[in-house]
């Protein structure tokens, strides 16, 4: 058992160095892209149609190092519930070796005086009894007492046996399981490592296209065009949602729902953004990994990288209403998966572009923007 342990440890081991061979390749061909972009960048500021397309061709590259965050960040939220659930197994089983070794040593006990009892009464000669005629009354008596004490004295044998059998099998399951501990632990260091190099690749990325961006207009056009992805999206997620009627929708939660984060709004739905473009939604400022909670029971009918948006998720509550969330470091749901208020869908990210964490969240009704703040409080 234990050689097979070693075995599994090490195909782990295995394949996270393959994994991580893949992921460098492909952070490398990342890098070099950029910095073929920058040389062209710098070469050819005066054009306007290049800068254009190489605007295009940074959005892509951030899109690529955005999503590589998320699956990395996911990895990392999986390894953190492994780890904490091998944490609670262990506390378990210390517990519960607590409480078997109390009952060993009882049983033991109970054992040890029946024995005492047997050895004490093992003067008795059944047949010198026989023999001299006692009252047979009395030798049906003393015999069931010593058929009496041999049962009892087999239960407690056959219980204390099964209390060392409980125990070694417990003592096996802990090993295993801070086998299994070890290897988390691990993996989480490499997941940390990783997650670092691919945000260090995102800020450079995001740095250059902020620097292609620098002209007010650009800034203008680039809303404008996250503006029409979004309004895309959703058209097809309503019609989506028209196939599933079933749902109670948001009407009768008005004022009552539980904001998808805890944090403070940074910008307020209806707020001025550039060129008349206001905001469609809040921003709440939060730690980045924050769980992020759905507001309502629904459907989830999108869950990918939008331009502008970063990593995002739609849900479908019915009857028209739908809520969305950006921004997300990673989305932890797909699409076809009901979720309820309890579930945790996503991070709070920086994805779209962003460069404080915090997560865009936004009520739609029939396709059209709605206060957050009139259903959540």
């Amino acid at each position: 058992m234990f050689k097979h342990v070693q075995l599994k440890a090490c195909l782990l081991a295995g394949f996270l160095i393959f994994s991580n061979q893949l992921q460098a390749t492909d952070l490398k061909d990342r890098q070099t892209e950029l910095k073929r972009l920058q040389s062209q960048i710098s070469k050819q500021q005066s054009s306007l149609q290049s800068t254009s397309k190489q605007r295009e061709q940074l959005q892509a590259l951030l899109k690529q190092d955005e999503q590589a965050v998320a699956r990395v960040a996911q990895k990392a939220n999986e390894t953190r519930k492994a780890l904490a659930n091998v944490d609670k197994e262990l506390a378990e089983i210390a517990d519960r070796q607590v409480q078997l070794n109390k009952l060993r040593k009882s049983q033991q006990d109970t054992l040890s005086k029946q024995l005492a009892s047997a050895y004490l009464a093992g003067n008795h000669d059944y047949t010198k009894m026989l023999l001299n005629q006692q009252n047979p009354a009395t030798i049906e008596r003393m015999l069931a007492y010593y058929q009496y004490l041999n049962q009892a004295r087999i239960q407690a044998i056959d219980s204390l046996k099964a209390t060392m059998e409980e125990l070694t099998a417990l003592a096996q399951k802990e090993h295993e399981r801070k086998t299994r501990l070890n290897g988390l632990m691990l993996e989480q260091q490499q997941q940390a490592d990783e997650l670092s190099k691919e945000q260090i690749q995102r800020e450079q990325t995001l740095a250059q296209l902020q620097r292609v961006l620098q002209d007010k207009g650009a800034q203008l056009e680039q809303l404008q065009i996250e503006e029409a992805s979004l309004k895309r999206v959703l058209e097809q997620a309503e019609k989506a949602a028209r196939q599933n009627a079933s749902m109670d929708g948001l009407a009768r939660s008005r004022g009552k729902l539980n904001w998808p984060v805890k944090g403070n709004v940074r910008h307020s739905f209806g707020g001025q953004r550039s060129g008349g473009v206001t905001w469609k939604g809040v921003i709440l400022a939060a730690p980045e990994g924050r769980e992020v909670k759905p507001v309502a029971p629904g459907k989830i009918i999108y869950a990918d990288w939008l331009r502008g948006f970063g990593m995002v998720m739609v849900v479908d509550h019915g009857k028209g209403y739908m809520s969305l969330y950006g921004h997300a470091q990673a989305l932890l749901k797909s699409v076809g998966e009901q979720v309820g208020p309890g579930d945790t869908i996503a991070l709070v990210g920086r994805s779209g572009g962003q460069t404080e964490p915090g997560l865009y969240f936004e009520i739609r009704h029939k396709g059209q923007a709605i206060n957050p703040a009139n259903y959540c409080r």
